[in-house]
């Protein structure tokens, strides 16, 4: 092994996902898949809005009847991920996709997939999970096991590139 693709692998970059608006989705999967296939160590951490997207599409989340609220207006997975301006009733989300198709942009799940089989460690909030009445029943499967802020804070501070989207 070559000493640039040493330093390479021992890169590591570190994401907090905090949303999950569509337009928010792109750039964490975009850097993710695109950090891995450079050789990068790449761990995404999803937190309160941006855990939605790795919960299965359809699942019906919350414990009580707020958490079951927030579910509604949140719907989980990325088919109905919303635009954070311009959302315009769902419009706006469906006119970006139809621009990112027509420009062989990946959608956010395909580029979701292709970070997974890449090695991209993504690990669940445990805390959001509890907050918001989410299972790990109810999680895409091959994910990691759920952390709190402690772990992802000591990730951070090991690696090169931390980013907060």
């Amino acid at each position: 092994m070559s000493d640039a693709t040493s330093e390479k692998n021992s890169e590591w970059m570190t994401i907090i996902s905090f949303s999950g608006d569509l337009d928010k989705l792109w750039p964490t999967t975009i850097l993710a898949s695109t950090a891995a296939a450079n050789g990068m160590d790449v761990t995404v951490f999803s937190t309160f809005w941006g855990l939605f997207p790795l919960v299965r599409d359809g699942e019906k989340i919350g414990h009580d009847q707020m958490t079951k609220m927030m579910g509604g207006m949140n719907p989980p997975g990325f088919s109905k991920a919303k635009l954070s301006k311009m959302n315009m009733g769902g419009m706006g989300a469906s006119m970006m996709r139809k621009v990112a198709e027509k420009n062989n942009l990946m959608p956010p799940e395909e580029l979701f997939e292709m970070s997974m089989d890449m090695g991209v460690n993504m690990w669940p909030c445990q805390m959001t999970m509890d907050l918001l009445g989410i299972r790990a029943d109810q999680m895409r499967s091959g994910l990691g096991q759920p952390v709190g802020a402690a772990t992802a804070l000591a990730r951070m501070a090991k690696s090169e590139i931390s980013l907060f989207i």
